[in-house]
Order: C-alpha cells, then sequence, then structure tokens
C-alpha cells in the first residue's frame, strides 16, 4: 500500500483484522478438541482425519469453481503445495494421534506449544526474519502459561517407556507441523494464491492419508452415525477450511513465527470450553496459566507488522 494513502483509520482496520485472523481459528482449535471425542471409537484416527481433510478440500475447490477462482498452477507449485499439505496436514496429525496413544490430550498440547519456538527459529533461518524481543518474551510467557494450564498431567510424568515414546512422537509432530508452516509461508511470498493453494495442500494431504493407512493395512471405515457426520462436517467446515483460511492468512501477513502463537491460546480455549462443557474445575495454577498465555498474547499481537513475511525473491533464494 503506497505509504501516503496509510492513515491512522486503515491501520487500526488492518491491526483489528489481524486480530480477528488470530482469534478465530484459536477458538475453533480450540473447540474442536471436545468435537474429537465423536470421532473416536467405530473409525480409525488416520481414517478420520483422511476423510476430514478429503471433504475440506473438495469445499474449497467448489468455492474456487463457484467463485470463478483459477485453480491452476505449475508442476513446481504442485509439489510445492503437495509437500506443505502431507507435513501440516498429513503427518502431522497422524503423529499426533499416535502420540496420544500414550500421553494425555494436556501433554501433547504442551510439548505442542513449543512450535511457537520452531517458527521464530525457522523463519530466522530460512528468511532471515528478525525476531522482536517482544515476540520472543510473549512467546516464553505462553509456553509456561500452557504448561501452569496442564501442571497436573506434568507432574504425573515418570520417565515410563511408554511416556517416553509419546514425548518422542508429540515432539517430532511439532517440528512437521512447523516445517509446514514454513514451507506454506515459502509459497504464498512467491504469490501462491492462499485458497486455492490450501484446497490443493489438503487435497494432497487426504491422498497421503489414504496411501498411509493402506500401508499400515488401516480400515479406511465411515461412521454413518449422526454424532460422527455431524462432528465430521464441524471440523471439516469449521475445523479445517474456516479455521486453517484463517490461520495462513494470518501467516502470510505476519509469518509463521507469530501465527504459530495460536498454539499457546489453544489450549486455553480448550479448557474454557471442558469448564462449560465438561465441567472443569480450576486451579490457582490453572487461573495463573490463563493470566500468562493472555499477557503473552497481547505482547504477540501488539508487535507491528513489518518484516513478517519473506518477499518472493527472497524465498527463491532460500530454497536451493
Amino acid at each position: 500500500m503506497d505509504r501516503a494513502l496509510v492513515t491512522p483509520a486503515t491501520r487500526d482496520a488492518a491491526a483489528a483484522s489481524t486480530v480477528f485472523l488470530f482469534l478465530l481459528p484459536s477458538i475453533i482449535w480450540g473447540t474442536t478438541w471436545l468435537v474429537i471425542k465423536f470421532q473416536l471409537g467405530v473409525v480409525p484416527p488416520e481414517a478420520s482425519v483422511a476423510w476430514r481433510f478429503a471433504l475440506a478440500s473438495l469445499l474449497l475447490l467448489s468455492w474456487c469453481l463457484l467463485r470463478g477462482i483459477s485453480l491452476r498452477f505449475a508442476a513446481g507449485e504442485h509439489a510445492g503445495l503437495a509437500l506443505f499439505g502431507a507435513l501440516l496436514f498429513g503427518l502431522n496429525y497422524v503423529l499426533v494421534y499416535r502420540s496420544e496413544l500414550h500421553l494425555t490430550s494436556g501433554l501433547v498440547a504442551v510439548l505442542f506449544a513449543f512450535i511457537v519456538f520452531w517458527n521464530l527459529l525457522g523463519a530466522r533461518l530460512l528468511f532471515g526474519t528478525p525476531v522482536p524481543p517482544a515476540v520472543l518474551l510473549g512467546a516464553t510467557i505462553g509456553v509456561a502459561g500452557v504448561g501452569l494450564l496442564f501442571w497436573p498431567q506434568l507432574a504425573s510424568l515418570r520417565g515410563a517407556p511408554s511416556q517416553r515414546t509419546g514425548i518422542a512422537l508429540a515432539c517430532l509432530a511439532t517440528l512437521v507441523a512447523s516445517a509446514g508452516n514454513l514451507q506454506s509461508q515459502r509459497l504464498f511470498a512467491r504469490g501462491v494464491p492462499v485458497v486455492p493453494g490450501t484446497a490443493w495442500a489438503m487435497g494432497y494431504a487426504a491422498l497421503f492419508l489414504i496411501g498411509w493407512c493402506g500401508v499400515r493395512g488401516v480400515p479406511l471405515a465411515y461412521d454413518p452415525h449422526a454424532p460422527y457426520v455431524l462432528s465430521l462436517l464441524y471440523l471439516s467446515l469449521l475445523g479445517s477450511v474456516v479455521a486453517f483460511v484463517s490461520y495462513l492468512t494470518l501467516l502470510r501477513r505476519v509469518g509463521a513465527g507469530r501465527a504459530g502463537y495460536t498454539a499457546a491460546v489453544i489450549p486455553l480455549v480448550a479448557m474454557l470450553a471442558s469448564t462449560v462443557f465438561e465441567g472443569y474445575q480450576w486451579t490457582g495454577e490453572g487461573l495463573a496459566g490463563m493470566a500468562l498465555v493472555l499477557a503473552g498474547t497481547v505482547l504477540v499481537l501488539r508487535v507491528k507488522e513489518r518484516g513478517a513475511t519473506p518477499r518472493p525473491e527472497a524465498s527463491s533464494a532460500n530454497s536451493r
């Protein structure tokens, strides 16, 4: 935008839209923790995730066709989108589900919050994106807050072999998800539009997951009962289409480092949802954790939006 056209009103509008793009996926993904419970039972988790992203991809592709949005990409761009989808929507989810076979979801959430630091480090190494001290401080405070939110689960760790396996899988999932974030940032910096690019990436992820199920002998089952179908629709439409398009738009605007801070806010939203629907009882540690997450959020969102996203030519230079 021409600097001469930038006014306090346009700056305020841009800041408000950034906050909206941050809060929308955080709130949606915070509620999906409850909805996913209706996916468990008859259908293996990997198959459920495959159906979720296959449906999400079809919804986005249909939207693009109805709106006349081009879905054509060069072969190299398709390869980049396939990698993006396999990392962020495919392997990441498989590893998270596998880690939760050994750990509680709370412990996985604590470990996954460290994606904030991996995103900041990756953006610095790959794109030369500076790490503002306020963002680093906010990320540290927020992750500490997530640890306090789930302090009872952390205190229960005993270093058993099963727990060590779960920790390794969760840490690997965090690294894979961060790699997917950075790959998407590189693609969007090169001019790949968010909505059609995400549509293809989710489609490739669904194919990856179906292939994973075939190799691992996981049955591609389906549950026709209402709880499963309705939860699948919620996860596909809101948890995938709306949340990921909002998040990836935010990532293109402010970079993977700051956008990744949603990983610290999502567990807080999940705890609030659990309070309403499951009667969760807050403790002193939990309240302190909530305060830290909120304080970290304010710090991260107050940083001015500059130098967040690499220029296309800068991304190309770093892609060799």
